[in-house]
């Protein structure tokens, strides 16, 4: 008579992070339909003396009613399978081409998911803003995480070849979560790969995380891919990862995303 409990128990759980999940989805959709999304700017700087930028990351943002604006970890899983998904992968990308055309001289990175490579609107959008400005295309970066790769590979890599040809970079992002397999990063041939958070707070105190990182840096080199550490935040850290032979790093430590960063001139769309 007691052998269920745990299913009483996880039906209310289930029933509760799909009404959130729901509650969720009409707030991304309510948002799309106003056109309250933007991209926050994050500078990714080389991990050498000066550590300039070397390219920006646009993360994407929807507003909420009372204008406060809501990052991407706070719906993107629970829109991330639906159209809203693909919907806000096209403005992401429309977006970020438009930040391109307006700055000559910067190189920007934009979040996609597998899912929107047969997308027609994204391909759309990506071919209209590469018509209306060819020079964006060796500027423009496209992040795929690594859960997100591996959905579909073979279609991944195909993707990647026929728009490397025409000059767009790839970066696989949370590189070490766990689900690449090697043999797929032999076949992918990303330009960067960004190293998972979780292997880089507090690594200068972290031996284990220290192996770990060294050797995901040295797949970086082998495969001949620049290198990136994510979620940096503090100066101990980044004069680890420095030392360790990291290309770039990216973090609060360096700055936070922003809506309006200083070499945009231009009101945020």
């Amino acid at each position: 008579m007691f052998g269920n409990g745990g299913a009483e128990q996880a039906a209310p759980r289930a029933t509760a992070v799909a009404a959130q999940d729901g509650g969720t989805l009409a707030r991304v959709c309510a948002a799309l339909k106003r056109n309250d999304v933007a991209l926050a700017y994050q500078p990714v700087v080389l991990a050498v003396p000066g550590r300039a930028p070397a390219f920006y990351e646009g993360l994407v943002r929807i507003q909420d009613e009372d204008g406060r604006l809501i990052p991407a970890r706070d719906f993107m899983a629970a829109v991330e399978t639906t159209e809203a998904g693909r919907i806000i992968d096209c403005r992401a990308l429309q977006l970020g081409l438009q930040a391109l055309s307006r700055q000559p001289a910067l190189r920007l990175a934009i979040n996609m998911s597998a899912r929107s490579i047969g997308y027609p609107a994204w391909r759309k959008t990506l071919h209209d803003g590469l018509a209306a400005d060819p020079t964006v295309a060796e500027r423009l970066i496209l992040e795929i995480t690594e859960s997100s790769a591996m959905l579909m590979p073979d279609q991944v890599t195909a993707f990647m070849a026929d728009l490397q040809s025409r000059g767009i970079a790839f970066a696989l992002d949370d590189f070490g979560s766990g689900y690449t397999a090697f043999r797929y990063l032999r076949e992918f041939f990303f330009d960067i790969i960004k190293i998972d958070g979780q292997f880089i707070r507090g690594i200068h105190a972290d031996a284990d995380n220290q192996v770990l990182t060294r050797a995901l840096i040295s797949i970086g080199r082998h495969f001949d891919m620049f290198t990136v550490a994510e979620s940096v935040e503090t100066a101990e850290d980044a004069h680890f990862l420095q030392a360790a032979g990291i290309d770039c790093m990216q973090g609060y430590f360096f700055g936070a995303p922003s809506v309006s960063p200083a070499w945009d001139t231009l009101a945020p769309q």
